[in-house]
């Protein structure tokens, strides 16, 4: 545990983890345009975030509604997005406590392009920045746009110039990293184009908090990559394999039930093994490096340093490290 609360910067890719190049695809080595993903990966302590699938989805057309899926249980206010025995309740009408009434205070920007997204999060608490917004207000015309996303981040929790400071604006700053080029006519070019901007903002935290520097202690990063709505393979990506011996075998009777299953002490039935976010996270000498050494599914469920955590409680974990939660579990 630090001796000071941290601040935490997430990059939530939706959508991104379907670009990765898988290991038959890619040799040895990965590859695919994801050097500095596969660089952080190997500093970082990295698992998986199992997710909850509800049974019908009333979303009216909204492309973005597998996101808004997504986020809800990633901030955890899921179960009041589809409360049981009842209807889906429309994500601008939530009715839930802020974050900052949730997590003692606890002040949040959220760094989005999407205008669903954008009132969702303000509904929740965050204070809303547009992509295009934040670039301008990095005070600098020099270094491309994913250096300015970055430098803007860390600039409202309080890290400039190689420095931390005392204060901070924020304590958390999310950034909704969204597809631009993969539904276009461009293609595997498209997809490739993505998955290279990605890998570019990892490499502008890298750059602002390197090894050794007084920000990577204070600074907690989260990147997480998420399938989207490519999971209709449900063979692709399981966390848990059963042979068919297994299946039929009295032994998976003693099996004990995975937490990544369990919320509060009971049993969810919602919750899919196959295609989870993929989850790295890092901040030096707090977090813990494994032997994961590429981002990618192959590599964390062969070496990652964690299993799966139900994304629900994802925010709990990060808002421990800012001193804002008490800490959940072992």
């Amino acid at each position: 545990m630090a001796d000071k609360p941290s601040r935490a910067l997430v990059l939530y890719a939706a959508g991104h983890a379907a670009l990765l190049p898988r290991a038959a695809d890619s040799g040895a080595g990965g590859g695919g345009g994801k050097s500095h993903l596969d660089a952080f990966a190997s500093l970082a302590s990295c698992g998986f975030l199992s997710l909850r699938t509800p049974t019908a989805v009333n979303d009216g057309g909204d492309k973005n509604s597998d996101t808004i899926i997504e986020l809800a249980q990633l901030l955890d206010v899921y179960d009041g997005l589809y409360p049981a025995e009842t209807a889906q309740v429309d994500p601008q009408e939530l009715v839930v406590p802020k974050l900052s009434e949730r997590f003692m205070g606890m002040r949040a920007a959220m760094v989005t392009n999407c205008p669903g997204i954008s009132s969702f999060a303000a509904n929740l608490g965050f204070k809303v920045f547009s992509t295009e917004d934040f670039v301008a207000q990095s005070g600098s015309d020099s270094g491309s746009k994913d250096n300015r996303i970055i430098d803007s981040a860390f600039g409202l929790l309080g890290f400039a110039e190689g420095n931390v400071q005392d204060s901070s604006e924020f304590d958390l700053v999310f950034v909704h990293v969204g597809m631009e080029n993969t539904a276009s006519k461009l293609g595997k070019l498209g997809m490739k184009t993505d998955l290279n901007r990605l890998d570019k903002l990892v490499a502008a935290v890298m750059e602002s908090a390197p090894v050794g520097s007084a920000i990577a202690t204070r600074i907690h990063v989260s990147v997480i990559l998420s399938y989207g709505s490519s999971t209709e393979n449900k063979e692709e990506s399981c966390l848990i394999l059963n042979s068919s011996t297994e299946t039929d075998s009295d032994l998976k009777l003693l099996r004990p039930r995975q937490s990544y299953t369990m919320k509060a002490g009971k049993t969810l039935d919602d919750v899919r093994n196959h295609h989870p976010m993929l989850l790295a996270q890092w901040q030096e000498g707090v977090t813990r490096s494994d032997l994961a050494k590429e981002f990618s599914f192959e590599e964390f469920i062969k070496r990652a340093g964690n299993f799966a955590m139900l994304a629900e409680r994802f925010l709990h974990e990060v808002a421990f490290k800012l001193w804002k939660a008490p800490k959940y579990g072992a």
